[in-house]
């Protein structure tokens, strides 16, 4: 296993890659931003990886969605991204949920962490809802046009940040969705590896008229 993982291994060694086993998360959502999560993550060497999606994939889904290809049409995403994380990395034990999170939430399964990939604000208010009940931190993640967003919850409510409500999403373009991807799986691997993440930190990411990147930083209040 040690040489699979050997340039993480370089990275923070031989017992912070043994410890990332023990590990179990739940991403929420098997499109977009979950596609690229599971890419990120599945073959870090977490231990056990939950993915929830009732959705199946569409055509127009696949130019931003990088687990599917032509052909997928129809199948379910969860099970898709499971089936890839499986053929990837075989140290990390797969489960995948062909329904919603409030379902899922129903079954009183423990993680260590949730990372919402979901596409509306009434579900990442039931994410917060759940996490605050369970204890549980969890990373969120938007992404549109080509700006996204992106914060590691702790303290803060999400509730409190976002005024809720059913918004359909615009146009997208794939390189942002992978990025905002990323930026989370990069807060969720220090996290679980135990190194430093800064937490109820919104960063704000987008790319003005002249094409430059820039981020912004909110701290949001806690209780």
């Amino acid at each position: 296993m040690l040489k699979y993982f050997h340039r993480q291994v370089q990275l923070w060694g031989e017992q912070t890659q043994q410890q990332l086993q023990e590990k179990k998360i739940v991403i929420v959502g098997s499109g977009g931003l979950g596609s690229s999560l599971a890419f990120a993550l599945g073959a870090s060497g977490i231990g056990e990886i939950h993915m929830i999606d009732f959705d199946k994939v569409s055509l127009h889904n696949i130019h931003r969605q990088i687990a599917f290809m032509i052909g997928d049409e129809g199948k379910n995403k969860a099970q898709i991204n499971v089936e890839l994380i499986s053929k990837r990395c075989p140290y990390t034990k797969t489960h995948h949920h062909q329904y919603d999170f409030q379902t899922w939430a129903q079954k009183g399964i423990e993680v260590d962490l949730i990372i919402d990939a979901t596409d509306n604000l009434p579900t990442r208010s039931d994410i917060n809802s759940y996490a605050k009940k369970t204890d549980t931190p969890w990373v969120y993640g938007s992404v549109e046009a080509f700006h996204g967003q992106v914060c590691f919850f702790q303290d803060a409510s999400f509730d409190d940040a976002f005024k809720i409500t059913q918004q359909t999403p615009a146009g997208i373009a794939a390189p942002m969705v992978m990025h905002i991807a990323s930026h989370q799986a990069n807060l969720a691997l220090r996290y679980l590896a135990g190194l430093s993440v800064k937490k109820d930190l919104l960063y704000y990411l987008f790319f003005n008229e002249d094409g430059e990147l820039v981020t912004q930083k909110f701290k949001l209040p806690t209780t």
